[in-house]
């Protein structure tokens, strides 16, 4: 037979995806093991595969630097930054608003390195476009934390709950999903941002709307967890020593789906980034005065062929928070579950390049003579986590 997502499963016993993943996890802790001479846990491979993801880190790296240049520039909740100038204090513009910036040197031709007055340039009411953009970074990013927030937490309880109690409980909560799924998400998003917009507060409102429509791919994955996972012993003993529901869902069943909690966490930010950008492009997101990059490409995707640099900062800031975010999620990806990704891979730049089958190029070195694999030491559970589950098994 076969479970939710397509994955073989024995009745009596877990299912073939895990039982391969947790090969791989002891094949990899006792490689680990003979190199070191100690043995890892989960959470330890886990993050060695992660720091080993060349694009992961650059990325991680690469959005640390955004978020510190949007929050300490231009300042947060009346805290003053670095950057003298406000986004919303108009003046006189300056040689007709021409961005100041120049990384050219000298010897090549250029205006030597420089940041100058305005490095973004300015706006037609002379605004400097270095704080506006700044600006538009921070609302951007708060939104997208938000959402991934909000719609992690909806799913994993709304999958959860279905997959475990199956029934009329699971019947209800997947057409409700489904409900939300057939309409177009950009209408939905739109009509409720139309409505948030006069409930004031801010950009939370929006936020939190935008949460309650981008939840049910993470209901589905983690439904699908569940109802693999609720037939493992370790659920089975936890039943019986009298924990309740709740206690098995929250102590044994969402610590064991962790994995794909977190990457389509770092996934749902990403396409909240995307979300709000068009939402606020087509007028239904941010409203002024405030900023967003959405909204800040709304309002100058007139002057493209004029001032192309009022069109070019913000998409290359929300080209660039997309991108970092992506590869995060993919480093978590193959950290969680090495055999889609890096552990078996010749990598080249930036970590791409072909991938071979992690199980198979692992347990290659681990065969004798003619092919046969050479029993090795016994492998400690420390390296399994809770991949089959014997993690989970614990006082009720």
């Amino acid at each position: 037979m076969s479970n939710e997502n397509g994955t073989p499963r024995n009745e009596n016993g877990p299912s073939q995806q895990a039982v391969d993943l947790a090969n791989l996890a002891e094949v990899e802790d006792a490689k680990l093991r003979q190199q070191t001479g100690k043995s890892f846990s989960q959470g330890q491979l886990v993050r060695r595969r992660f720091r080993h993801h060349k694009a992961a880190m650059i990325s991680a790296v690469f959005l640390v630097l955004i978020f510190l240049l949007a929050f300490t520039s231009i300042g947060y909740a009346g805290i003053p930054g670095w950057w003298d100038k406000d986004y919303a204090a108009t003046g006189a513009t300056v040689n007709g608003g021409v961005p100041t910036l120049s990384v050219v040197p000298e010897w090549l031709g250029g205006e030597g390195i420089r940041w100058g007055e305005h490095p973004f340039g300015q706006v037609t009411t002379g605004n400097d476009f270095f704080a506006l953009v700044m600006r538009g970074t921070q609302q951007s990013l708060i939104i997208a934390i938000v959402v991934g927030i909000v719609s992690t937490v909806i799913g994993s309880v709304v999958g959860a709950l279905a997959g475990y109690f199956r029934g009329w409980i699971d019947a209800v909560l997947m057409r409700a999903t489904d409900l939300v799924i057939v309409i177009p998400l950009l209408v939905l998003a739109a009509v409720l941002g139309q409505m948030s917009s006069g409930l004031g507060g801010g950009i939370i409102p929006l936020a939190l709307v935008l949460g309650l429509v981008t939840w049910t791919s993470l209901a589905r994955l983690v439904r699908g967890e569940v109802l693999s996972l609720r037939e493992k012993e370790f659920v089975a003993a936890a039943v019986a020593m009298g924990a309740k529901p709740g206690r098995v869902i929250l102590r044994h069943l969402l610590p064991n789906t962790i994995g794909v909690i977190v990457v389509n966490a770092t996934f749902a930010i990403a396409a909240a980034i995307l979300l709000e950008t068009s939402l606020s492009f087509l007028g239904f997101g941010v409203r002024p005065p405030d900023s967003s990059l959405g909204l800040l490409i709304s309002q100058y995707q007139s002057a493209f062929t004029t001032r192309p640099w009022l069109f070019w900062w913000p998409g290359m800031f929300i080209l660039a928070i997309a991108l970092s975010v992506n590869f995060i999620g993919d480093g978590l990806r193959d950290a969680f579950d090495p055999r889609q990704g890096s552990r078996g891979r010749k990598r080249g730049f930036l970590g791409f390049s072909g991938r071979d089958k992690a199980l198979n190029k692992t347990t290659g070195s681990t065969a004798g003579p003619g092919g046969k694999d050479v029993p090795g030491q016994p492998i400690n559970g420390s390296g399994l986590g809770g991949l089959m589950g014997g993690s989970g098994i614990g006082n009720p």
